[in-house]
């Protein structure tokens, strides 16, 4: 059965795609069958795999979404790209942000998304979506058609602070549109373990959200590696196979693939 999962969070630059290129890459290495699905017009996702160009490419998340709001049919073949390390992507670009504003309009605006990813699951085991860093229309649609949200939240105050807003939204999402829907964990990134500050975030988090939410205990190091992997167009695991943080996202992939059993 296919789960599918948001990566999601708000706030920018907590390392939401590294996350979803590292895990879905992880999940695929483990047997299974990924696709991730790029939901934001900056197309961070589809940089991230290799695709230097997103704006020049004809076929997107936005043509089959706009294929769907018109009752079209669906050019799967043509908008399906399959990435060198076993796992597929649906692309994005900047024609994304017009589907967000032409959506206020469209019936059932919210469940776009959910009519498109209905009709892939049963060709994956897993399908991941790369959320834009907003709570606006894509978002939405994204936690409404997801089984869970895993919630990367690098380990600073700010962003921590502003997890709050989010579980908010998740628990307005679950009760209006997708009663299914439950957090798969939240995931500390950016750990710096030589500060005292980083322990205490991450102390911080537990103590607040660890009755009621899972907090992973894989926890992605600081890491100028990490940093560096998005501009080679691949997984850490190619680009840094025994590092400290293509260890800690197997051990990731290893928490996600216990929820199957």
């Amino acid at each position: 059965m296919c789960r599918v999962i948001a990566v999601s969070n708000q706030k920018g630059g907590v390392g939401k795609t590294v996350s979803c290129v590292n895990l879905g890459i992880g999940l695929a290495q483990e047997g299974k069958k990924v696709l991730l699905i790029d939901a934001d017009p900056q197309g961070s996702l589809t940089i991230s795999l290799g695709y230097e160009e997103p704006d020049e490419m004809e076929y997107s998340l936005a043509t089959l979404m706009l294929n769907v709001v018109n009752d079209e049919k669906l050019n799967m073949e043509k908008t399906i790209l399959h990435h060198g390390e076993g796992v597929d992507l649906i692309p994005a670009n900047i024609e994304l942000s017009a589907i967000e504003v032409s959506l206020v309009n469209a019936m059932s605006r919210e469940l776009i998304l959910r009519s498109l990813v209905d009709k892939l699951r049963e060709f994956y085991d897993f399908i991941l979506i790369d959320c834009m860093p907003s709570l606006g229309m894509m978002t939405i649609n994204a936690l409404a058609c997801a089984d869970s949200v895993l919630i990367p939240v690098q380990a600073a105050y700010l962003p921590v602070k502003g997890l709050q807003q989010l579980i908010k939204t998740i628990g307005r999402v679950k009760k209006q549109l997708n009663p299914k829907l439950k957090v798969e964990g939240i995931l500390l990134t950016m750990v710096d373990y030589r500060t005292n500050y980083a322990r205490d975030i991450s102390l911080m988090v537990y103590d607040t959200y660890s009755a009621s939410i899972k907090v992973f205990g894989s926890e992605i190091p600081m890491s100028v590696r990490a940093a560096e992997v998005s501009v080679e167009g691949k997984s850490i695991y190619s680009y840094d196979p025994k590092g400290k943080v293509a260890c800690a996202y197997k051990s990731l992939t290893e928490e996600v693939l216990k929820e199957d059993r």
